[in-house]
């Protein structure tokens, strides 16, 4: 089974990695998820019997890989739930856009909304999407763009669709970019948040493993 990459854990919350390409939660396709694997992880372990609770407060598209926190305690998961939904929780990605981009930060708001075969579209009907971006490397050579996302809404697709809205397509986005059969370019690297119960401030970073076309930036 796939190893975890753990980056903090006590009684109350865990925060991991999830591995690009692995889901969050388990679905249809019944392929494994990341909770999958925190369920097994704990009940070896700690030799728990019976079902392991294992709360889910936000998720990442299967593609997207990046730092999560999950809850071990109903209470945790309740209090987190709440930050989340607060906006007390900050979420940051690092993605690779194709071309040199406008402005070197700015505020993108869009309406976007979803139809029933899980595409995001922007359109007036659609649920507000705000984010704000900011530059922080562009390779004349692949004409492309490192970029810092500090994600301030959680729609469906949200960063994918309003930078090729804008033609700068994530590198790796088979589905709005181009189809290349290369991993896309879109990391959660960044999160931070106040601990659910013991109220100290936690944050954490990392950055995703260099390949394809990561390999284009320093980072």
């Amino acid at each position: 089974m796939m190893s975890l990459n753990i980056l903090y854990e006590d009684n109350h919350i865990i925060v991991v990695v999830k591995p690009c390409n692995v889901l969050s939660q388990g679905d249809r396709t019944g392929d494994l998820s990341i909770i999958d694997l925190i369920k097994s992880y704990i009940k070896e372990k700690y030799h728990k019997p019976g079902n392991v609770y294992l709360g889910l407060v936000h998720r990442l598209d299967r593609p997207v890989g990046g730092i999560m926190v999950f809850a071990k305690t109903s209470k945790a998961a309740s209090r987190l739930c709440r930050s989340f939904n607060e906006h007390n929780i900050k979420k940051k990605y690092l993605a690779i856009v194709y071309g040199k981009m406008e402005q070197d930060s700015s505020t993108l708001i869009d309406y976007i909304l979803k139809d029933k075969n899980g595409n995001a579209f922007i359109s007036k009907d659609g649920k507000k999407a705000i984010l704000d971006y900011q530059v922080l490397e562009y390779n004349d050579k692949k004409n492309c763009s490192l970029l810092s996302i500090d994600l301030k809404t959680g729609r469906h697709h949200q960063i994918r669709i309003q930078f090729a809205s804008r033609g700068h397509y994530l590198l790796g986005d088979q589905r709005y970019g181009v189809s290349d059969n290369k991993q896309i370019c879109l990391f959660a690297y960044y999160l931070s948040f106040t601990h659910p119960v013991l109220k100290e401030n936690l944050e954490f970073k990392v950055l995703p493993i260099k390949e394809n076309y990561w390999t284009y930036f320093t980072m």
